[in-house]
């Protein structure tokens, strides 16, 4: 049973496709693609069926990445349900997700996306910031092509952690079935 990855953000077609897109090829280049799923999805219906933005396409290829073929959906308790991680895009994003998890161990599984970026600011622990929104990876939509590439930046700053941190979920899982 692969580890299943759900990235989120609010329409699916920005944030969450262009970290679905970095994940897949660090997985990959882990040697864990086959071990791995990754997939994405919005909290809102909106951009329900449209394809990954014009913008966000162009600087992912720009960058060397695949860019998903997929359509926006929005994200159901089914799916949260049954991902191993979430990785929220913003802490409105994670609230929504936790709020509509069909049980606690479901909310227990969502984690900002950013807080495996060593350099981000810490929400726990001494020294720490309050509020998860520190975490937010800022919304590119009403922006121009820089605020696109800095999204971009903001998730591949983050991706590694996330690498680390499937990695040793992966261990635990084979030495305690």
């Amino acid at each position: 049973m692969p580890y299943r990855v759900m990235t989120v953000c609010t329409g699916n077609i920005c944030r969450s496709p262009m970290a679905e897109s970095v994940l897949r090829r660090r997985f990959a280049e882990a040697g864990l693609d086959g071990e791995v799923v990754v997939d994405s999805s919005g909290i809102s219906d909106e951009e329900d069926g449209n394809p990954v933005d014009r913008r966000a396409r162009s600087v992912l290829a720009d960058a060397g990445y695949d860019v998903p073929e997929h359509r926006a959906h929005q994200v159901t308790a089914d799916e949260i349900a049954s991902r191993d991680l979430l990785l929220a895009m913003t802490a409105r994003h994670a609230r929504r997700l936790r709020t509509q998890a069909p049980d606690e161990a479901s909310a227990g599984r969502v984690a900002m996306y950013r807080s495996f970026d060593p350099a981000a600011p810490a929400v726990a622990g001494p020294g720490a910031v309050a509020d998860e929104s520190a975490l937010d990876i800022a919304d590119p939509w009403y922006g121009d092509r820089d605020d696109f590439v800095e999204a971009l930046a903001q998730i591949e700053a983050a991706a590694d952690g996330i690498v680390e941190h499937v990695r040793r979920a992966l261990a635990t899982r084979a030495t305690h079935p």
